[in-house]
């Protein structure tokens, strides 16, 4: 293990443990090689870079990551200036997005912990004051896949070996600066293993009501995400015994009690499990939605149109996800796999057509929608155009 040294008032201060290939145990095959040449090209340039976040929190757990995020010394503008392929996004802090096809690599410039607006993230600092702006120890540790080093800030591997969670930030601020986070802390137990300390599972309980806060966009994109991650039944059920449920999905929560719920979400777990081992095997959001809702929806049988029984079961699904707002393309489909599962026509034009012109939910770093790049819209519109005149 190497120490990382910053120059003091005259002094070399130890700053953080370095480890090596041997020491750190990362598989060097689970890092996807578009994120490897971004940084190649980040350096290359003389910008400091490196993987961060859940990426390096999956591949020390020897998992295989789905996305992967960069850090680095280049502000966001320099970082668009070298990829052709990139856009900025975002408005309290600005990011870069790197396309590589369907996948996307995203690069945050280091923050900086100066007193700043609330509303304005977009101070940038040097690494080691952007280690301490991270939720949790397990998300602070930063991956250098070229020389294939580990950076520990915040001893963090100590808690990986003592399998808990450990909030970087105070906790009596870390929870009122994004409530978010008491429902990640959730997510992160039970998908690591990983215990929650008293004093972390105390302050959570306490601060569950500023859940009450967060936009719709942002609590939808991690509704999304737990109902994607395999492990959708005990993280609900943990949420629901922290007394978070009420404040994510108040409705959902008056039948928490009931275990056809948790059983209805084992079933999308083992249906979302097997798609990740199997890439012909797919789980639409519409299914994954349902799967939260179907113990709970009933059909009036006084009712004898086909579409009136679908906007019926439509208007169910919607209450029951309330406050969250998914499209109305996957309420729609899932209203429509629920009528098949029983043996109800599907009424012709009930599900109405994606929009191609539709926003894309990117709602990470508490910001709302961004679009689709306008080069892209156009193609969708032409295609269409041409669709009609056909």
């Amino acid at each position: 293990m190497l120490i990382r040294y910053k120059k003091g008032a005259g002094t070399l201060d130890a700053v953080a443990r370095v480890y090596s290939r041997e020491e750190n145990g990362i598989d060097s095959s689970l890092v996807d090689r578009n994120a490897v040449n971004v940084i190649k090209k980040l350096n290359s340039a003389g910008y400091e870079s490196y993987l961060v976040g859940g990426a390096v929190r999956d591949m020390i757990l020897g998992r295989q990551p789905k996305d992967f995020d960069v850090a680095t010394s280049a502000s966001p503008r320099q970082v668009h200036k070298l990829f052709y392929n990139s856009r900025i996004i975002g408005r309290r802090f600005r990011l870069v997005h790197i396309t590589f096809g369907k996948d996307i690599i995203e690069v945050s410039t280091f923050r900086s912990t100066k007193e700043h607006e609330v509303s304005n993230d977009n101070e940038y600092g040097t690494i080691e004051e952007d280690c301490t702006r991270r939720d949790f120890t397990i998300n602070s540790l930063y991956y250098d896949p070229v020389k294939e080093n580990l950076i520990d800030f915040n001893n963090a591997l100590d808690d990986f070996r003592d399998k808990k969670i450990v909030s970087l930030i105070p906790l009596n601020k870390t929870f009122v600066e994004d409530p978010v986070r008491m429902v990640r802390a959730i997510k992160y137990s039970v998908t690591t293993g990983f215990r929650i300390p008293f004093k972390l599972s105390m302050a959570i309980r306490h601060y569950a009501p500023h859940l009450e806060g967060v936009s719709t966009s942002r609590m939808t994109e991690e509704v999304n995400k737990i109902l994607a991650c395999g492990n959708s039944s005990q993280i609900f059920e943990k949420l629901n015994s922290y007394k978070l449920l009420v404040y994510i999905l108040p409705a959902i929560s008056v039948y928490a009690s009931f275990p056809q719920m948790f059983e209805s979400l084992k079933s999308l777990d083992q249906k979302v499990n097997e798609a990740k081992e199997d890439p012909k095997k797919t789980v639409t959001k519409a299914e994954m939605y349902l799967s939260l809702v179907r113990p709970f929806i009933s059909v009036d049988k006084s009712i004898v149109s086909p579409m009136e029984v679908f906007n019926d079961i439509l208007r169910q699904i919607k209450i029951l996800l309330s406050p969250i707002t998914p499209p109305n393309y996957e309420i729609e489909s899932a209203a429509a796999i629920y009528m098949r599962e029983n043996g109800m026509h599907v009424p012709k034009g009930a599900v109405r057509h994606r929009n191609p012109d539709a926003p894309v939910q990117r709602t990470d770093h508490k910001d709302g929608p961004e679009s689709k790049p306008k080069k892209r819209r156009q193609r969708h519109k032409r295609v269409a155009k041409k669709e009609a005149e056909v």
